[in-house]
């Protein structure tokens, strides 16, 4: 398995359509919380006042991880910033 960092940040145009931006939210958030379960998105935290977060990917590789992304209703709208991590000598885990 392969371990990244992913900045999400999202910038949803405020003209969009109420429905669509209700929808295209909702889609997200089940699409999320799928992989959240099965491992894949082991980490989500939001960024304090801003419509942004931080997650840890727990995938197979980029590549797997690059599907995921570019399958995210959102992704149109967001900028992504991703570190590929890997385990740190000093850690005792």
């Amino acid at each position: 398995m392969a371990l990244f960092h992913v900045r999400m940040d999202v910038d949803i145009p405020r003209d969009l359509d109420p429905a669509v931006r209700a929808d295209t939210v909702a889609t997200e958030k089940e699409y999320s919380q799928d992989l959240q379960r099965q491992g894949k998105w082991v980490h989500l935290w939001r960024i304090v006042g801003q419509f942004s977060n931080i997650s840890i990917f727990d995938v197979e590789s980029a590549d797997e991880l690059h599907e995921i992304l570019w399958n995210l209703p959102l992704f149109p709208y967001m900028t992504i910033e991703v570190m590929p991590l890997t385990q740190h000598g000093s850690s005792i885990k």
